[in-house]
Parts: structure tokens; sequence; C-alpha cells
């Protein structure tokens, strides 16, 4: 296994002063032939296995390497040390098994969610909000109660006109994660609700009230609440003119470029397509 190693003074900077700087480095110490160290080993590399992306397992042989056991002040065995950026952060002496090990270890070590959120932001700051949200909805489907990832997903709603969605995932968020970027998406929300209520939007709403059954009209007036990030209602008001007259005008291309333009991992994306193809199909 390529995340297990030896420690001898001739690594061991490398291993527990650098590589501990990108990763979190379980050290093992142990003796030949002694029960309790042989009772460990399987259990250690068993957790060693599960955390292979994001621990490194260093073996310390404490009858060929005494003087790296001294620096560490071991004096029972077994005993475990977790070393983090070239510092002690936990450890325990004795058998333990997989479990407990893995309970008292599992805080220091990554999440699978938290390259994925990493990757969100890089992708929010370059104004990819589309990709973002694939990426957020992965991370928030691991784990659905961290408010970072709640938030960030949030914002990516609001730029792709999910306000609804975004909402109601606000709703969510405890008062004492409501921070910056909490208030600063709450504007966002503010200012699209403003441009749905867009003189145009209105004009046409109020056309279309008068001549209820006017499938130009819902056309155009889905093309601007479509412009206005008011995603669903748009996509719900021309499939209602597809639903009249399947190949009336463009509604058939504007429904299909609107369904393409949503975020894969979107609800709406799947739940609009089977409609769409249900009426094609």
């Amino acid at each position: 296994m390529n995340n297990v190693v030896d420690i001898t003074p001739e690594n061991f900077q490398q291993v527990i002063l650098q590589d501990s700087q990108t990763q979190v480095v379980m050290v093992e110490f142990w003796a030949e032939g002694y029960e309790p160290s042989q009772q460990l080993a399987p259990v250690l590399a068993n957790v060693a296995a599960k955390f292979s992306g994001s621990l490194l397992h260093a073996r310390v042989d404490c009858q060929q390497q005494q003087e790296i056991a001294g620096q560490f002040g071991v004096q029972n065995l077994p005993t475990v040390i977790l070393v983090k950026e070239g510092q002690p952060i936990d450890g325990f002496a004795g058998v333990q098994t997989e479990a407990e090990i893995i309970a008292a270890f599992e805080k220091h070590l990554p999440k699978p969610e938290d390259a994925l959120y990493e990757q969100a932001v890089e992708l929010v700051s370059a104004g990819d909000y589309q990709q973002a949200y694939t990426v957020l909805k992965q991370a928030h489907n691991m784990n659905g109660q961290r408010a970072d990832i709640k938030l960030l997903l949030a914002d990516c709603q609001v730029e792709l006109g999910q306000i609804k969605q975004a909402k109601a995932l606000l709703d969510t968020i405890g008062l004492v994660d409501q921070d910056a970027l909490y208030n600063s998406i709450l504007g966002k929300i503010e200012l699209a609700e403003q441009a749905a209520e867009s003189p145009e939007i209105k004009a046409l709403q109020e056309q279309l009230a008068q001549n209820p059954d006017d499938l130009e009209l819902k056309v155009k007036l889905a093309v601007q609440l479509h412009q206005a990030n008011q995603i669903e209602e748009a996509l719900e008001l021309i499939l209602s003119v597809l639903y009249k007259d399947l190949n009336f005008g463009e509604a058939k291309k504007l429904t299909l470029d609107m369904i393409n333009a949503l975020p894969d991992g979107d609800p709406l994306k799947s739940k609009y397509r089977r409609k769409i193809y249900g009426l094609l199909y």
C-alpha cells in the first residue's frame, strides 16, 4: 500500500515535518514479537486503507528506532500518534478497536465533501455558477447539514434563477451562520424579485389576463420571465403553449433551450425533461 511508510532517521524529516503539511500522518510505534502490537497492527492497516487518500500510515519499529520513539516520548507499546503540520494533534496507547480509532481520528481527517466544496469555490470565483451548482449538489448530498455548502449552493441557485429553491435553503441556515454571504444572497434575491416585477413583465401579464388564450403572448411572457430568472414560471407557461399546440412558432425550441440551460443535478432539469419528452414521444 502506497500510504504506508517505515520511519527511519533518513526519512524522519520528510514524513513528520513535510508530508504532514499536506496530509495527516498516523504514526504507529510497535515492536516485533510484542502481542499487543501484533493485535493492533492489522486494525491500523484497515484504518489506513479506508482513509488512503488523506492519511499516511507511518510505522516506527521501536526496537530498531529507539531514538525516534524517545523523541515522541513513547513509554508504552503500542502507541499511536496523529501528526498534522509537524505537530502531534491526537493519539492513544494500547489496543483499540477499528471503530474506536475512526471515531477518535475522523474529526481530524478531511471529509469527502471538502474537496468538492473547494472545487466549487474556485468555480464560483471564475464565474462558472452552473458547474459550481452541479459540484455543490454532490457535496450537499454527502452532508446536508454544512452551512458553508448550503450558502454557496444558495448563491449559485440565485445566479441560475432558482429563487424559490434558494429561499428555501436559506430558511435552513441557523442564526450563527447568517454571515456576510448570507446577507449578500438575500440582497440578490430581493433584486431578482424586483426584476420579476419589471414593467415589461407586468404589461405582458396584464395583456394575458385580458387574452388568456393568446399563445403568442404566453411565449413572449415566458421569455421575459426566463430572462428575469423566473425559470420555473417560464417553463410552466411555455409548456402550457405546447400542450395547446405542439408546433406553435418557436415554443418547442425555446422550451428545449430553457431546459438544456439548467445545470446538471438541478431537479427542474429532470422534471421538465420528463414533461417535454412525454409531449414529444
